[in-house]
């Protein structure tokens, strides 16, 4: 695999220390671009640190060294809540819906930063109908009587309310079925294919993210130690070995 890209990343995590004391980083000179309209993987055992790249990118977590670059931008000294008006958006690894209120209630949500302009929350609200068809039969219906991957659907889409170029997902199918799982998988592939999205994506389901992944990178200890396009991981054994 090699150890560069001259391929330019629409996010860059570039030579990040980060942990959650000074003295003590879990992620080291760690180098990762999530490339336009693809979908770039972090892999590797728990605790390597891959959710906490994903903090990291959103402004939870502030490198002790290195630089959070969207679109050439650096974002160090930028606060997560303007990340995401710059286009940034984090799934975390739990889902994060409102699940006492309707589907229609959580994307109305989506639209806070706009809330006053009434006609783009609902042309936003319709949009998404139009990319779940799903959720529209459901548009009333309590969140938390749904399926988990329906669930699922409802962040995304209030996710999307913000129109993103990033996506940060952490971990999307964590307690879902295999069968929702799939669906899960296939929502984010068609948010690349589809509306041209760009995902960086955190997953311990290594046969599932290769299949939708564009280029991976797996880690060790907190530091790089394969990247490739995701067709060049073909012996799983040897590329996901994280030291015995």
């Amino acid at each position: 695999m090699s150890a560069t890209d001259s391929t330019a990343g629409v996010l860059e995590l570039r030579g990040l220390d980060v942990g959650y004391y000074k003295d003590l980083n879990i992620l080291q000179d760690l180098n990762v671009k999530a490339r336009k309209k693809q979908i770039t993987t972090i892999l590797g055992a728990n605790g390597v640190g891959k959710s906490t790249a994903l903090k990291a990118a959103f402004g939870f977590l502030k490198p002790n060294r290195g630089d959070v670059v969207l679109e050439n931008e650096s974002l160090l000294d930028i606060p997560t809540h303007e990340r995401i008006l710059k286009g940034l958006a984090y799934i975390p690894q739990q889902p994060g819906v409102f699940k006492d209120m309707t589907v229609e209630e959580n994307l109305q949500l989506g639209g806070w930063t706009f809330r006053k302009d009434k006609q783009q929350v609902r042309d936003k609200i319709e949009a998404n109908y139009e990319r779940f068809p799903v959720l529209r039969e459901k548009r009333k219906q309590i969140t938390g009587e749904l399926s988990g991957g329906q669930q699922r659907m409802v962040e995304i889409s209030r996710t999307l309310m913000a129109e993103p170029k990033v996506l940060l997902v952490d971990e999307p199918t964590a307690g879902l079925s295999k069968m929702l799982a799939e669906e899960v998988y296939e929502m984010l592939k068609m948010l690349v294919t589809v509306d041209e999205l760009t995902i960086l994506l955190v997953d311990q389901e290594i046969r599932q993210a290769l299949k939708i992944a564009d280029y991976v990178y797996v880690l060790e200890l907190g530091r790089n130690k394969f990247e490739g396009p995701s067709q060049q991981f073909t012996d799983l054994e040897k590329a996901f070995w994280v030291g015995g």
